[in-house]
């Protein structure tokens, strides 16, 4: 079973890179059609989230049975994306000069499954905070990029994620083995709302995880206020 688990695990990774690094080609195409540089990073970012980060997470309920591996793969892509801000020449193509919030993406996921998983042994539930981090902000950022061309914190795309979050929560909540679908719900608006937010270094990736596990975890210790029948 161990040796199944990595043989998944080391194909999430090549799966990880060849999109991070395919997104070099999205990258040239755009800005031989005249896209601004950073719009085509953010753009790109948004496609690392949701097509890298996005389907490794569905897929981790399914062929995981522990949060070791996960953890392992969150830490070594935050470490990897991080040294190469810092040293092995920054990915221009997706990565921002101005903040490292594709490492924190990367830590925060690995922190929160491991987290959620060893809590309550429950690996959707455990995947969520992460799946609103790569899908809700996701599109979030694809919406604020097109209606204006930068990055910027409209409630256009607070809007837009919750109607990714919102319906998200609710059935992974009702599909998890604690059966919270409306705690998921109130996760996923929660999440849609801090995203417009950043502290610093405490950036919307590091809000939305630590908002919606928190929110997760009062909830499967309070127990499910509608059970789904």
């Amino acid at each position: 079973m161990l040796l199944i688990e990595a043989a998944w695990a080391t194909g999430m990774a090549i799966w990880v890179l060849m999109v991070i690094y395919g997104t070099r080609w999205t990258y040239d195409r755009w800005i031989a059609n005249g896209m601004e540089p950073m719009v085509a990073v953010y753009y790109n970012r948004k496609i690392v989230h949701m097509l890298a980060a996005g389907v490794v997470l569905l897929l981790m309920p399914l062929v995981f049975t522990q949060p070791w591996l996960p953890l392992i793969g969150g830490f070594a892509l935050g470490s990897f994306t991080a040294y190469m801000h810092k040293f092995g020449g920054r990915m221009h193509w997706m990565q921002n000069p101005d903040n490292m919030n594709d490492s924190s993406f990367a830590f925060m996921l690995g922190i929160s499954i491991f987290l959620l998983w060893i809590l309550f042994d429950d690996p959707w539930l455990a995947v969520l905070p992460s799946l609103f981090m790569a899908f809700g902000d996701g599109v979030t950022g694809v919406v604020r990029n097109k209606l204006f061309s930068r990055r910027t914190k409209s409630a256009w795309g607070n809007v837009a994620m919750a109607i990714v979050s919102l319906p998200m929560g609710w059935f992974i909540g009702a599909a998890s083995i604690t059966e919270i679908p409306l705690w998921g719900l109130i996760a996923g608006a929660a999440s849609s709302f801090v995203e417009r937010y950043e502290f610093g270094p405490i950036d919307d990736n590091v809000l939305i995880v630590v908002t919606s596990t928190l929110i997760l975890i009062i909830g499967a210790n309070i127990g499910a206020l509608i059970t789904m029948m």
